[in-house]
């Protein structure tokens, strides 16, 4: 036993000196061997990222798991690592430079990535190493990077093997363009939200008419584009335009009404402007038309030439100039305000514009249904379930995937184009391999490396994490179909810890690879966190300013105290209402379990060897009772994390040493006279139960686990805590009846305390106690361990029988249908009681009161919930028993 316990717990030491010890013993580092792989990949934070809280719930959740798989004896590797983040990294870079004089126009793609590169030295793997300050157990020596060059090799060769299998093809289709980062996006990067937007009605001229027809629109920048008017066949409204031409309004070209059902009769005027270069469906509609595709802006989101008018300026600017131009020239018939969702871009959060574009994209209909086979008979298990529907429905629902980004930061495109023709390009991993390919594909033989051009764009940053649970193990394996030894040994991985708004982006697209690459899942579990949001239910952002910062709160509470506050309160998949209050409970819960461990620290006595066992004394009630509780816990947080009910297991671990060991059994093991110390066979007792209970909390709390584990016994490198043996199940020990009998001298001893804050009578005076039992059996029981309740109540005389005769005045109470009577004479003063036991009837029939006029009320019991009907019943005979109880006691204080 360390004999230096400090008085105070100090988190911040004790925190700083056992990572420290972990890492120097590197007890997180894992190699293959013969034990059973326990694998977890990092869902990897963007390079350029700092610590936030959906991080730190993330984190500690996939902390928790894998301290417990290795405590169980799984050879446990948690492998970290940053993705390299294409348009948020690029933005920042784009930023940096600006704020220096420099533009992205006024660098080669060359000097431009060196910037890139600087950016993400300085500024990658912050976040890893914040992720140390919550405790996470990485492999850190495993850290990767997305841009690391075996990986990035990893990912040009999938590019080069899915096109040569025809699962990667070119095409120009209508795509999602991020206007500010100038990029396409796919449709799992596009969020849609409500906005208070305004519907304009404008009228379109019949040409060779003096009538016109009005078309109503929410993007009238876009009339400028128009290349029909369209309407429903079945609309008798506008039967008479069939084969009439309509002018555009400003620019004045002439173009046709077509008739098509896909217009809604209902929406708007029932006549719909078809912008075939600006819209997905209106590109759809000019395909089937013949439409020409007028593309009325640029890249930035201003207006292009093609435009005619308003050339240069920024499409919002020109939504509010072209609407006062419209209604100038006669064209405006009104404006209405009008809600409608918008997509938005999810890194740089402005409004998307549908745009034509020729594209590099994934055939995802061939890949797709191993990956949704397999989550719907749950070889891969998702938690909770309900997310298996959300999940079915995109699966089967599923486009093709965009993989090419309009960017320089990130996986070039391995495309080299030799002429201008659709199909004239060979992909290769360099122009070295490219330009052999190139001069058989063209059969120009003279053809020279300077006649190739590589593809400008890169690929999307999830066409790279979508390997992650391949790469970061063998990242030859794509290039070589042989597995290494640690891809063999480590994959499928065991359990993805994630937030469900990644579910598409990159959970589905893992599961897609791990089928088409190695004819295997993943990994067996994805355990889906809920969104950390603050007290009003808003998410935390740096926007709203709502988020606080981790790394503060680890200094104010600890890093225990914020892991436990986090993860009381959020059972899988549902999302977190963060208060702070959580984090100073963690913080409370540690200074409690100091507080005990002091406690039994100061009952030793000098030059006393101490050894913890877990050999109780048969009889002692309080250590059968403990070794039952311990046991039972096991069992039920053993259950808890096999269904991923991490929260529910942490509430079990908490009450049983909080409420069980530090209030019961702590109180219960002090000597009877005080003073004495306690005896050193139930000191040795106490400091066994306290390292098992050390081992079920340290997943969730490691630090102050670890402290307390290693000042209980001197301990080498090979015993620590963190790699010691997770406690076993042991039917022996779960003895029910021990539980039953023990649960009830507790509720007596509630019982009593209740009756002396009832008649106001002081803890330390002493009382006569009577309890009447309906066996024998039970009043043996109670006698035999009745020192439970003359240790923890003033107790001058206890009387337990199957025949007791009840006190002329007395306060009662059943427990588990033994009635407790305690006498009152000389206790209290009767005028008092009197008084307190009529207000406490007036009230409760003033509740009874309320209780039958509900269950009088024909509307209540029809129509609802049996269940709560039920409730009620029960709420008004315990009403009811109580009463006639009190009435009865006042009748004996009116005698």
């Amino acid at each position: 036993m360390s004999k230096e316990i400090p008085a105070q717990y100090d988190a911040s030491k004790v925190e700083d000196k056992w990572y420290s010890y972990w890492m120097e013993n590197n007890y997180f580092h894992s190699e293959p061997d013969d034990r059973e792989s326990f694998t977890v990949v990092i869902p990897p934070p963007n390079v350029t990222g700092v610590l936030h809280m959906g991080h730190m719930l993330n984190n500690t959740i996939q902390d928790v798991l894998v301290r417990r798989a290795r405590m169980q004896g799984y050879n446990a590797c948690w492998v970290p690592g940053t993705d390299h983040a294409s348009i948020a990294t690029e933005a920042k870079v784009v930023r940096k430079l600006r704020s220096k004089g420099i533009t992205k126009k006024d660098l080669t793609r060359e000097e431009f990535l060196d910037h890139a590169w600087e950016w993400t030295h300085e500024h990658g793997g912050i976040i890893l190493e914040q992720l140390k300050k919550l405790g996470a157990s990485c492999d850190w020596d495993r850290t990767a990077f997305t841009m690391d060059e075996d990986y990035s090799e990893s990912v040009i060769d999938v590019f080069i093997d899915l096109h040569e299998k025809g699962k990667i093809y070119r095409g120009e289709r209508m795509i999602n363009w991020d206007p500010a980062a100038q990029t396409t996006l796919s449709d799992e990067e596009v969020i849609h939200k409500e906005v208070d937007s305004k519907l304009y009605h404008v009228r379109y001229k019949i040409v060779g008419e003096d009538e016109f027809v009005t078309i109503a629109t929410t993007r009238p920048e876009t009339i400028l584009g128009d290349t029909a008017v369209c309407v429903n066949p079945d609309d008798e409204r506008y039967t008479h335009l069939q084969g009439k031409k309509v002018m555009v309004p400003l620019v004045n070209r002439e173009i046709p009404v077509i008739q098509d059902d896909y217009v809604d009769m209902e929406f708007g005027t029932g006549c719909l402007k078809i912008t075939p270069a600006h819209d997905v469906n209106d590109y759809e509609i000019g395909q089937k038309h013949g439409l020409e595709t007028i593309d009325v802006l640029n890249a930035d989101g201003s207006m292009s030439e093609a435009a005619q008018l308003y050339i240069g300026e920024d499409r919002f600017e020109v939504r509010k100039k072209i609407a006062n131009d419209l209604e100038e020239a006669g064209h405006l018939v009104e404006v209405e305000n009008y809600k409608n969702k918008v997509g938005f871009s999810e890194r740089t959060d402005v409004p998307i514009e549908p745009r034509l574009s020729l594209q590099w994209w994934v055939d995802m209909d061939q890949l797709s249904k191993p990956a949704l086979d397999n989550v719907m008979d749950d070889t891969v298990e998702f938690h909770p379930a309900k997310f298996k529907n959300s999940y079915r429905h995109w699966m089967e629902n599923i486009r093709d995937w965009n993989i090419s980004r309009q960017l320089w930061w990130g996986h070039r495109i391995p495309v080299f184009y030799y002429g201008e023709g659709h199909d004239d390009y060979v992909v290769a991993k360099s122009m070295e391999e490219a330009l052999p390919k190139a001069q058989e594909k063209s059969g120009n033989k003279d053809l020279k490396a300077s006649d190739l051009k590589q593809d400008e764009d890169v690929l999307d940053t999830w066409f790279s994490s979508w390997l992650w649970p391949i790469s970061v193990f063998d990242p030859d394996y794509i290039r070589t179909g042989k597995a290494n030894k640690e891809l063999q040994y480590y994959y499928p991985t065991k359990d993805l810890v994630t937030a469900p708004e990644i579910m598409f982006l990159w959970v589905a697209r893992m599961i897609v690879s791990g089928y088409e690459y190695m004819d295997d899942k993943p990994f067996d579990n994805v355990y889906y966190t809920g969104i950390v949001r603050d007290k009003k239910g808003r998410k935390m952002s740096k926007s709203l300013g709502n988020s606080p910062d981790p790394l503060e709160l680890i200094k104010k509470y600890g890093a225990d105290g914020i892991r436990m506050g986090m993860l009381f309160a959020t059972p899988a998949g549902n999302d977190l209402p963060f208060d702070e209050k959580l984090c100073e409970q963690g913080r409370n819960f540690c200074n409690k379990i100091w507080n005990a461990f002091r406690f039994l620290t100061m009952n030793m006595e000098d030059g006393e060897k101490y050894e913890p066992t877990l050999e109780i004394n048969n009889e002692d009630i309080s250590d059968r009772w403990m070794a039952a509780r311990i046991q039972q816990t096991i069992q039920e947080v053993n259950k808890d994390f096999d269904n991923y009910k991490l929260n529910d297991a942490l509430k079990k671990v908490y009450s049983l040493i909080w409420d069980d060991f530090c209030d019961w059994y702590i109180e219960l093991a002090k000597p009877e006279v005080y003073g004495e110390k306690i005896p050193v066979d139930k000191l040795n007792t106490a400091l066994g139960f306290f390292e098992q209970l050390m081992k079920l909390l340290h997943p969730f709390m490691p630090f102050i686990s670890e402290e307390i584990y290693q000042h209980i016994q001197e301990r080498s490198a090979e015993e620590a805590l963190l790699i010691s043996e997770w406690p076993k199940t042991d039917d022996a020990k779960l003895n029910e009846d021990d539980l039953k009998l023990f649960s009830t001298l507790q509720q007596m001893v509630s019982s009593l305390r209740n009756i002396r804050s009832e008649v106001n009578v002081s803890p330390k005076e002493e009382l006569d106690v009577l309890i009447s039992t309906k066996e024998q059996s039970t009043a043996d029981a109670l006698l035999r361990n009745q020192l439970v309740l003359k240790k923890l109540e003033s107790i001058q005389s206890l009387t337990i029988s199957t025949q007791i005769d009840k006190p002329k005045v007395y306060s009662s109470s059943i427990v588990d249908g033994n009635e407790l009577f305690v006498p009152l004479e000389g206790l209290v003063d009767f005028g008092k009681e009197r008084e307190r036991i009529q207000k406490e009837i007036d009230r409760l029939e003033g509740f009874l009161s309320g209780i039958e006029k509900k269950l009088a009320n024909k509307g209540f019991i029809n129509n609802a919930p049996e269940n709560v009907v039920e409730l009620e019943k029960k709420k008004k005979t315990d009403t009811e028993d109580s009463l006639a109880k009190l009435r009865e006691q006042l009748k004996d204080f009116e005698e």
